[in-house]
């Protein structure tokens, strides 16, 4: 069943349709202005070809200007060009229209004996041309412009809405692309010190990376996901985590959110990864790492903090952090605040997303 949708979709395709079918609109539109001018002269049939006669020379005119000479010699500032094509144009399409009507069109529809006026003669009534033919031909060209250059200019900017959304989307995954390795990399090397060392808890960090990567190879491929599953994954890691730095390391959850959401995935985990490597990672005592999730109706909080070395100095942000912000850009643009503060021997990360 052909639907409304896809004749419309048929018809935005094809550029030769679309004009064919302004070109039959504005036969239709016009028509009744000529049925006024030749209703006491000729038939409906006689009118038609009239109008015929009439519209072929508009429509020469209007593709001649758009086609031709606007885009090779007016828009390359060609002007005395321009100038000179338009004037020999307008006088040869306005003559050419006259001779269709007296020369094509009456021979035609006229019946019995009738005078014409020589081609010698329509060519030289420059006055009957200028006020009797040009203005008509010229009004209509000026219609089809107008169209034109407007459903170019439609055309134009859903190109670039599309590229947008390309390139944005292209950003997204070469961000991904970036994020995935690091946390691979960071992680291998977590199991790789417990091999060395025949730790028994190996098996059990293959197991936990086993459900990690599952979930960012498999299930967060699309632009948003929810949040529970994030979190899940965000334990995971903790877990893993822990099979690293023992009982020295204190790592707290708290998870305010009642109701799911959907937030951009690997986002919280990144900041996790970020809390463990700058700061579990180059804590020598008994690091110390906080996460709090809270979400109201009008926007959604991550706060993360942990403890550093009382001389560590944040000089600049970390890749993890530098990646989250340029994501946290392309998606939510100015609908989003990320806070980074570094106090005393404590590293806070604050996340917040605001509802639209």
């Amino acid at each position: 069943m052909i639907t409304r949708t896809a004749v419309i979709k048929f018809f935005s395709e094809s550029r030769v349709l679309q004009h064919v079918l302004f070109w039959c609109v504005f036969l239709v539109l016009d028509f009744p202005k000529d049925s006024l001018i030749y209703q006491e002269e000729f038939s409906f049939l006689g009118t038609f070809v009239m109008s015929m006669c009439h519209m072929i020379p508009k429509i020469i005119t209007s593709y001649f200007l758009a086609y031709y000479v606007i885009p090779k010699f007016l828009l390359r500032k060609k002007y005395v060009m321009t100038v000179v094509l338009f004037l020999i144009a307008t006088y040869l399409f306005a003559a050419f229209n006259r001779i269709l009507v007296v020369h094509v069109g009456e021979t035609l529809i006229r019946k019995g004996v009738f005078t014409q006026e020589p081609i010698l003669e329509i060519l030289i009534d420059w006055k009957k041309l200028l006020f009797g033919y040009i203005p008509n031909m010229y009004l209509t060209t000026l219609i089809f412009l107008s169209v034109k250059y407007f459903m170019d200019y439609k055309r134009v900017k859903e190109k670039e809405l599309v590229f947008e959304k390309e390139k944005t989307e292209a950003e997204l995954k070469t961000l991904k692309a970036q994020l995935n390795p690091h946390f691979l990399f960071n992680t291998l090397n977590n199991i790789y010190s417990l091999s060395l060392s025949n730790s028994p808890k190996t098996p059990t960090s293959i197991g936990k990376l086993s459900e990690m990567l599952d979930y960012v190879l498999y299930r967060c491929n699309t632009k948003f996901v929810l949040l529970s599953n994030e979190i899940k994954l965000i334990e995971n890691y903790i877990e893993l985590e822990k099979l690293r730095y023992d009982s020295r390391l204190k790592v707290s959850l708290i998870n305010y959110v009642e109701k799911d959401i959907k937030i951009p995935p690997l986002i919280l985990l990144s900041l996790v990864e970020n809390a463990f490597k700058h700061g579990a990672g180059e804590d020598s005592g008994s690091p110390e790492i906080k996460i709090e999730l809270l979400s109201s109706e009008d926007s959604f909080k991550f706060k993360i903090s942990n403890t550093v070395s009382k001389d560590y100095v944040l000089k600049k942000e970390s890749i993890g952090l530098l990646n989250v912000r340029k994501q946290l850009d392309l998606i939510y643009q100015d609908q989003y605040s990320l806070t980074i503060e570094n106090e005393g021997n404590e590293f806070n990360v604050v996340l917040k997303i605001y509802s639209n």
